[in-house]
């Protein structure tokens, strides 16, 4: 697919909910791989367009950047551009028209965001807190893990969802997330998405889990923003290079998703 330019200078200021600096972005993170962060950035985005927002969703996965593989697309510009070439980050933004929202592309395998210093991922950030004042809702898809990008990148006041299955290895790495954020603002919104459940009992008994993790060693209660369910569609929309909201509209898994966008549209999330 051929870039398309996003008309960000004729699109008008966010929605006053969102006008504070930073408040209108979205953490998907989590502290180990494979927990379908990119899956759900994407769809997340897509419910949120669908339900009448302008979405930008930033991939900002240090190694792994793969939303535009997901969804078949061949961007001409990407983070990296912006990193060597000289680019804004605004001029790196195109539009995704099956999906109704606008996208910044990481490059696979680059490791851009793994070798800037830290001043460098500061003003990153600042410009992307610019560049989403044209947005109701930037999504931000970082990498696994905890390293300086991670960090920096989720700072601000705006949603940071922690997305956890029910695998061992996934509660401990998203605990240790929750943990050093925490550490680092004491005021983070940080909140629980449990990824891949079985059903929404079990999915509410892997965040109780980590919840009491969080009460008993960090004395904190960080809320459950949604559970979404174990769905073959979704394998089968990643297979067919397709954003799940797109291919299987009805299914259990992009049905939970558009839970999660009414949640955070309604301020809860």
């Amino acid at each position: 697919m051929n870039q398309t330019e996003s008309p960000l200078r004729n699109r008008p200021a966010a929605h006053p909910a969102t006008a504070e600096s930073g408040k209108n972005l979205i953490t998907i993170a989590s502290g180990k791989g494979g927990v379908g962060k990119t899956v759900l950035a994407v769809s997340l985005s897509h419910a949120l367009a669908k339900l009448g927002n302008k979405v930008l969703l930033f991939d900002g996965d240090v190694g792994l950047a793969n939303v535009d593989i997901q969804l078949g697309l061949m961007p001409q510009m990407d983070l990296a551009t912006v990193m060597t070439g000289g680019k804004s980050l605004a001029d790196v933004v195109f539009r995704y028209p099956e999906g109704g929202f606008d996208i910044i592309a990481g490059r696979s395998s680059s490791g851009v965001l793994g070798t800037m210093a830290a001043a460098q991922l500061k003003r990153l950030h600042q410009d992307l807190v610019e560049v989403g004042a044209a947005y109701d809702y930037v999504i931000l898809d970082l990498g696994a893990g905890i390293d300086e990008a991670v960090r920096t990148l989720s700072a601000g006041s705006g949603p940071k969802l922690v997305v956890t299955t029910g695998d061992p290895t996934s509660l401990t790495d998203a605990y240790a997330y929750i943990k050093v954020m925490t550490q680092r603002s004491q005021h983070g919104n940080i909140q629980v998405l449990v990824n891949m459940a079985k059903s929404k009992a079990e999915g509410q008994k892997i965040y109780d889990n980590l919840l009491k993790a969080c009460r008993n060693f960090l004395h904190i209660e960080p809320p459950l923003a949604g559970i979404i369910e174990m769905d073959d569609k979704v394998a089968g929309a990643i297979r067919a290079q397709t954003g799940l909201m797109t291919r299987y509209p009805t299914s259990t898994a992009a049905n939970n998703v558009e839970d999660l966008a009414k949640t955070i549209m309604k301020g809860a999330a």
